[in-house]
């Protein structure tokens, strides 16, 4: 199974695109889509639904998965993420790619066992998920890969699915 995951930002979009095998998981690609501030909104956010159907296009996800819109303080901000998530999921359904989101709770869960999981545990645990040398930079890079191996570890695809997809079954 082909799992994109994605730490949805204006100003940096981390993405990562991995494979679940039945013995763990397999890095494909990684990085963040970067636009600058200074940019029309309107073009950083075609940037990023661009990047995204690119990859899409290059690694066919079975799968993408997206860190749900926390909302904080800074209301002009939750808006321009919220619509970049927005071509995100455009670019999913555009495409046929199931979109599933997690909360941070559920990320942090997912790959540490514990909900209150430092920024260092995680990278750590994505590190040691995808047999990596070193930590990815930046964050957001290293989030989207947690968002996807979250999505690799969750309920919705069991063992069943996967051996099917494998041709074992």
């Amino acid at each position: 199974m082909i799992i994109l995951g994605v730490d949805p930002g204006i100003a940096i979009c981390g993405t990562g695109v991995i494979e679940k095998t039945s013995v763990g998981y397999k890095p494909l690609y990684y990085d963040s889509i970067i636009t600058k501030a200074h940019t029309p909104l309107e073009n950083r956010i075609e940037i990023i639904y661009n990047e995204i159907v690119r990859l899409i296009d290059e690694y066919r996800p079975d799968a993408l998965a997206a860190e749900e819109l926390f909302f904080n303080n800074n209301a002009k901000t939750a808006f321009a993420v919220g619509q970049a998530r927005g071509v995100i999921l455009l670019a999913a359904k555009q495409k046929g790619v199931s979109f599933f989101e997690y909360t941070p709770l559920q990320v942090k869960q997912a790959l540490t066992g514990y909900g209150r999981a430092d920024k260092q545990q995680m990278q750590h645990m994505v590190k040691s998920f995808l047999g990596l040398s070193e930590v990815p930079r930046p964050d957001d890079t290293a989030d989207a890969l947690a968002i996807a191996i979250c999505h690799g570890n969750s309920v919705k695809f069991n063992n069943l699915a996967l051996r099917m997809k494998e041709g074992k079954i």
